[in-house]
């Protein structure tokens, strides 16, 4: 208790710490030769403003005893008595060995070593086959594919980058020949194709004829899920390191018998330049397709993930912004078409330049696989709402004050190219916390690949985001028609401003909400009230000035009525987010979803943060609906929620396991522990149709290994 509480002192200090520095700035122009327009009411608006952020600051950390569920019993190991003292969480580890074995134990340069990855299970126990294999093997052609299954998948270590040494062609990897298991799913009794007892997948490697002697290092993540006749385990990864030496000459000893199963034509495949296929599949809302991303199928696949970058523009994060950069470049097209285009060509460098730093870290950084990760560190996210805070009340124009001139650095004035470059920034950073349609997908297959494809693919969604404000800036006769100058143009800003401190509060409010998090603990929500009360203040400005600005009965209901919305939108979301929800959703640990899986129910699980704005969008618009709600609650359901608002190991690997990086995701398993939906967007009947198939899963159903 002592400790928490001292947790709790640390946080408060640094909210109120980081809140005080910013009100400090603004009241710097008060003392001594500050030179304001309109004094009473920005001393006003400066002291509502900084007792908003406090008041964020405290609600953040506000303990919510109250919305922590009722603990739920783990599931003992498969094979032990349900009586046991000892609950331990069952994963496919215990039902699968996996190692590693080389051909050779030296090779010179220039030679081919194969890398047996061998999987041996106890007996009844089997793994689904990899991706695009299903077809294998003796009679395979006859054995039928089950869509729900996760699939075994060799890769290499995310974040580990391969000694140019060695050359590892995962792309050629020859996978065992399948068994046939028979089940019936609901349509009648099915063969399906699965890797049972002792097989091994081997990867053809080679090595560099140049490669300089020594001790060459590969790490592996070997991914797998091992069911039996009456269910399935958590899936598993497990990591393998395997070392090959480099020598003067290959060593002739004859390799273990299993090399005898490896075909080494495989190398007359590999360097006649020959190509395999791995499908990607996409899933926009109910309508499916899928792509081969190799050839044309590439140029296809940055297409995709440019126009979700593109379709990042309309998501909840970036809004705001848009009229900001709409204005500043309608005015820098009074000036010269030639500058507007130069500064649009600078932003949508600025929003690239983001995109390939976060590629660049995802392909050479250890350990970082999605921008998520960015999000968990509560300092982070802080940081982001300080900066935003500071810019929007900049721009914003309602703070009409002189301040010291560092103050305006952060300020991205549009008429200037590192403004324009940093509003690029800045815009693409806000992007982060959403995910648009098909662009995770894309982002997600390529962290999967080398770093010239992963800076490629985050090149492409860099350049869909900035292609927009890079047409706005070519044809500005676009933009002709918004408010350059004068009180119609001061309103915008001063309205868009004040909804930036709104986004400002929620990511400040959100990384001191990381701060308190220990799973499964759900974070407080309170600071939502922050977020609604400047929303709720550039309505009600925005009703005031209409009145005062313009006598046009047309201009009046419009904005006015526009206004109003806005009001009632701000209140909404306080309401909403701070609520308890009508779904009564379980926070995730591996022990909760194994016991309801135990239990024989169809497991829901919902990723969440609340740095997630898209998160929030799909509760809202989706799971929150009353008829899809009455399903998450019904009796034979286990609604389960992973919040990822802090740094909760235990969610992010689940995350992994699902082959996924980014965040909002929904889950949906059968009774039978087998994946009938893995969605990062989806509608109420989607959701409603995923459980009915779940339902229908008998306990029993899962394939039964074939003798």
């Amino acid at each position: 208790m002592r400790a928490m509480r001292t947790t709790e002192l640390r946080a408060t200090f640094l909210a109120n710490s980081i809140v005080s520095w910013l009100c400090s700035v603004l009241a710097a122009s008060l003392r001594g030769g500050g030179a304001l327009t309109g004094t009473l009411l920005n001393r006003h608006a400066l002291l509502a403003t900084c007792i908003v952020l406090l008041a964020t600051a405290s609600a953040s950390i506000t303990p919510v005893s109250a919305q922590i569920p009722p603990k739920i019993p783990g599931l003992p190991v498969f094979g032990k008595p349900a009586a046991a003292a000892e609950v331990v969480f069952a994963d496919s580890r215990d039902q699968v060995e996996v190692r590693a074995q080389i051909a050779h134990a030296n090779v010179a340069p220039g030679g081919d070593v194969p890398i047996a990855i061998e999987f041996e299970l106890l007996k009844g126990w089997h793994i689904w086959p990899a991706e695009g294999v299903s077809k294998l093997g003796p009679n395979a052609e006859e054995l039928a594919e089950f869509d729900g299954a996760i699939r075994t998948e060799i890769t290499v270590k995310p974040g580990a980058v391969i000694d140019p040494r060695v050359q590892l062609n995962l792309t050629f990897i020859r996978w065992p020949a399948l068994h046939a298991a028979t089940a019936d799913l609901g349509d009648g009794p099915k063969q399906f194709g699965v890797y049972e007892g002792q097989v091994a997948a081997f990867i053809p490697a080679s090595i560099a004829s140049d490669a300089a002697p020594g001790t060459v290092e590969i790490p592996l993540l070997v991914s797998f899920q091992a069911c039996n006749d009456s269910g399935c385990s958590a899936p598993a990864d497990v990591e393998l390191m395997v070392r090959i030496e480099i020598a003067a000459a290959t060593t002739t000893a004859a390799p273990s018998a299993m090399f005898q199963a490896f075909d080494p034509t495989v190398y007359r495949a590999i360097r006649s330049g020959a190509t395999t296929s791995k499908v990607i599949e996409f899933n926009l809302l109910s309508y499916k397709f899928s792509i081969d991303p190799t050839g044309w199928g590439f140029v296809a696949l940055l297409l995709i993930a440019a126009l979700g970058g593109a379709l990042l523009n309309f998501t909840p994060c970036v809004l705001p912004v848009i009229p900001l950069k709409i204005m500043g470049l309608a005015q820098a097209a009074q000036g010269s078409r030639a500058r507007c285009f130069a500064l649009g060509v600078v932003m949508s460098l600025g929003v690239v330049a983001f995109w390939m730093v976060l590629g660049s870290l995802m392909a050479f950084v250890q350990g970082f696989s999605s921008a998520n990760q960015l999000f968990q560190m509560p300092w982070f996210t802080i940081l982001v709402g300080v900066i935003i805070g500071a810019m929007a009340i900049g721009m914003a124009g309602m703070f009409t004050i002189s301040l010291p001139n560092w103050v305006y650095h952060p300020q991205p004035n549009h008429d200037s190219y590192l403004g324009s470059f940093s509003f690029g920034v800045m815009t693409a950073v806000l992007s982060t916390p959403c995910t648009a349609p098909l662009m995770g997908t894309a982002v997600a297959w390529s962290t999967t690949e080398g770093a010239g494809t992963i800076l490629t693919v985050f090149g492409a969604v860099g350049a869909g985001m900035a292609l927009p404000y890079l047409v706005l800036s070519a044809f500005p006769s676009l933009v002709e028609s918004m408010p350059r100058t004068g009180k119609a143009s001061d309103l915008i800003k001063q309205v868009m401003g004040l909804l930036l401190l709104a986004a400002s509060a929620y990511f400040i409010g959100a990384g001191l909400s990381g701060v308190m998090v220990e799973p499964p603990t759900p974070p407080s929500k309170m600071y939502w009230w922050s977020v609604a009360a400047f929303g709720f203040a550039a309505g009600a400005w925005l009703l005031l000035r209409t009145m005062i600005i313009t006598q046009k009965s047309l201009n009046r209901v419009v904005f006015g009525g526009f206004a109003l919305v806005m009001l009632a939108i701000s209140l909404l979301i306080g309401i909403s987010q701070t609520a308890k929800g009508p779904v009564d959703w379980i926070y995730y640990t591996p022990q909760r979803l194994a016991s309801a899986q135990s239990e024989g129910k169809v497991v829901v699980v919902d990723f969440t943060a609340e740095w997630c704005a898209n998160c929030k969008t799909f509760e809202a618009l989706v799971l929150n609906l009353p008829r899809v709600a009455r399903e998450l609650n019904a009796d034979d359901v286990a609604s389960i929620k992973v919040d990822l608002t802090g740094n909760n190991s235990e969610g992010n690997a689940l995350l992994k396991a699902s082959h996924r990086v980014t965040i909002p995701l929904l889950l949906v398993y059968g009774r039978d522990g087998s994946l009938i939906l893995n969605a990062s967007d989806y509608t109420p009947q989607q959701v409603i149709d995923a459980i009915d198939a779940a339902r229908n899963t008998a306990r029993n159903a899962a394939p039964a290994s074939g003798e």
